[in-house]
């Protein structure tokens, strides 16, 4: 007995809202997805303009201004990253699920959290490969865990990188140093559970802090993690669920259910991101 109930176009919209909502590195602010409307299938790529800044000048009247042209330096954001995944369904199974359209979304739902883990981690190894941390830093009470986000507030800061929309993505053992802190402000539940869903767990010193299991190793000896933080400016993401099939195996009495997704990240200004190899935390 196929599928019932089975409309591909709207289980992939409903695939990509709950990865879309899974993700940390990834979620809206983190990430721009200033280019997503480019991307169609695998292999393909997107070309981004960045425009040079004007030419700041004093004004004389009756004087020519010297002016500057509008030069831009293309980057390309490869899709080159493809994730599948499938499962098959037996008639008795299925039979026992009872409404074949919830059975579906569940199944959809949780194909979304682990694809979602997999681009988390593939745009956190982008960012991390852009960006030159510091020092290596030692994190074993609460006050080191804020003094370091304050730390990289001003490295930020210094790189003139917009202050409203600053983000960092930090791991369980470091959100639970500033959960011991007052100067951290949980968001609690008042944020919703859809805000809490991609990470978001509260505000310090002037971010919006993410909590993320995705978090990469340090490049030191120290067996650390990258602690990094920035703006969405810095990396933009695009991705589809570019396929979405249910079909009848041709020698069983099962459905197969299957879907692709693919993606691609780029660093666009990596002077909005900065990191920390953070040991302990």
């Amino acid at each position: 007995m196929a599928l019932t109930n089975f409309v591909p176009e709207v289980y992939a919209a409903s695939t990509l809202a709950a990865l879309d909502e899974a993700l940390a590195y990834g979620s809206d602010g983190v990430t721009n997805r200033d280019f997503e409307g480019e991307v169609s299938e695998f292999g393909g790529s997107v070309v981004i303009n960045t425009v040079a800044d004007p030419t700041i000048e004093g004004y004389t009247p009756y004087t020519d201004m010297t002016g500057g042209n509008a030069a831009t330096s293309p980057q390309t954001m490869n899709i080159d990253q493809r994730k599948a995944w499938s499962l098959n369904i037996d008639d008795v199974d299925r039979a026992q699920a009872r409404d074949d359209a919830d059975f579906v979304a569940k199944v959809s739902a949780r194909a979304a959290h682990l694809l979602a883990k997999t681009a988390d981690a593939y745009i956190a190894a982008q960012m991390a490969s852009a960006v030159t941390p510091g020092s290596e830093v030692t994190v074993d009470a609460a006050a080191d865990a804020y003094d370091l986000l304050v730390d990289l507030r001003t490295e930020l800061s210094e790189n003139e990188t917009p202050i409203e929309g600053r983000w960092v993505v930090v791991t369980p053992a470091f959100h639970g140093f500033l959960l011991k802190d007052p100067r951290f402000v949980s968001s609690g539940d008042a944020l919703g559970g859809v805000t809490r869903s991609n990470g978001v767990v509260g505000n310090a010193a002037g971010f919006t802090v993410l909590e993320s299991n995705q978090v990469p190793n340090g490049p030191g000896a120290g067996a650390g993690r990258l602690l990094i933080a920035g703006h969405g400016v810095a990396t933009t993401y695009a991705d589809q669920i570019t396929k979405v099939e249910g079909l009848r195996h041709p020698k069983q009495f099962v459905d197969i259910l299957r879907g692709l997704h693919v993606y691609g990240a780029k660093v666009v200004r990596p002077e909005a991101l900065v990191a920390r190899d953070v040991i302990g935390a």
